[in-house]
């Protein structure tokens, strides 16, 4: 038993950073009805990012964690924003009303441009960080076994918590959330009713990059490495995790994202860790042949 509810602490862990990926890929379907398959390499850019802040201010002698975690927070999310910015206004905005595999093609271009540039720009070598947050807290103690809860873990599940609130917040209560969700019925009337629908998107992209960057950062955290690759193989399971759990509900991102974290983490402790990528993806099979909206998704009525 205690060393199912380790498992559990790091599966619901991982789910989250996987579920903060995710929501980025659900925001920019739902509203704009395409895949960011570049959202993964914004996550890997938000990792990088932080890396380099956290030594530039290395450099400068300042090594109290509550300011380095913050100035690292802010100067990835304000970069990283930027890029999602750039992604789509180079890669959506010019293909928009493009037949629908033309964004797709030129996202996917996005992502190999995104994932070699940091190749050259910051090598091939997997980049370690040294400890920011450190300590835990002993929970069980049983048969030998310790179950243990980090300081880091606590960080990753509290931000995703707090982001998540703040977010439903955006969404549900301000200006800009309602243009999201007017631009997700229709934009076309959207537009006619005065909603800047270029800048609405922007906006998405903006959002959903920012939340990649956080994601990046408790990544970096929690793992303490960051590489070029990291982006394709994140995004690939966040964006599992967004139609595990029904591609365009924003509920239905982190529910898949912590329904992935948990099933790696279980098969890769009870059965093979080598196999836990095809345990994910054939429960994603399984799902989506009995529920094709995924679990939290809705039916898409076509308009005639």
């Amino acid at each position: 038993m205690a060393y199912f509810a380790q498992q559990l602490i790091n599966g619901l862990v991982l789910g989250s950073i996987y579920g903060l990926i995710a929501i980025g890929y659900t925001m920019v379907y739902g509203i704009v009805g395409m895949i960011n398959f570049a959202h993964g390499d914004i996550f890997m850019i938000g990792g990088f990012i932080a890396m380099i802040t956290f030594l530039i201010l290395l450099s400068f002698g300042l090594t109290a964690a509550p300011v380095v975690l913050l100035v690292m927070l802010l100067v990835a999310m304000a970069i990283t924003a930027l890029y999602g910015w750039t992604v789509e206004r180079i890669a959506y905005r010019p293909l928009r009303h493009s037949f629908r595999l033309a964004p797709m093609l030129s996202a996917i271009g996005m992502s190999f441009v995104l994932t070699n540039y940091s190749q050259v720009s910051q090598g091939a070598r997997v980049k370690p960080l040294p400890p920011i947050v450190t300590g835990g807290y002993t929970l069980v103690e049983h048969e030998g076994f310790v179950v243990q809860l980090s300081n880091v873990q606590i960080l990753v599940v509290l931000t995703t918590i707090v982001l998540l609130a703040i977010f439903t917040w955006l969404v549900s209560r301000t200006r800009i959330g309602r243009d999201m969700r007017a631009c997700e019925q229709d934009q076309t009337m959207a537009s006619l009713l005065g909603v800047d629908v270029d800048r609405t998107i922007s906006m998405t992209f903006v959002i959903g990059a920012a939340l990649a960057s956080v994601a990046g950062i408790m990544y970096l955290l929690y793992y303490g490495l960051v590489d070029f690759f990291m982006g394709f193989v994140a995004g690939i399971k966040a964006f599992t995790a967004a139609v595990l759990g029904g591609i365009g509900s924003l509920p239905g991102a982190m529910v898949g994202g912590l329904a992935i974290g948990l099933i790696e983490t279980f098969w890769s402790a009870y059965f093979s860790v080598e196999y836990k990528d095809v345990a994910a993806f054939s429960i994603l099979i399984v799902v989506l042949i009995f529920m094709p909206t995924g679990l939290l998704g809705r039916p898409e009525v076509e308009k005639v």
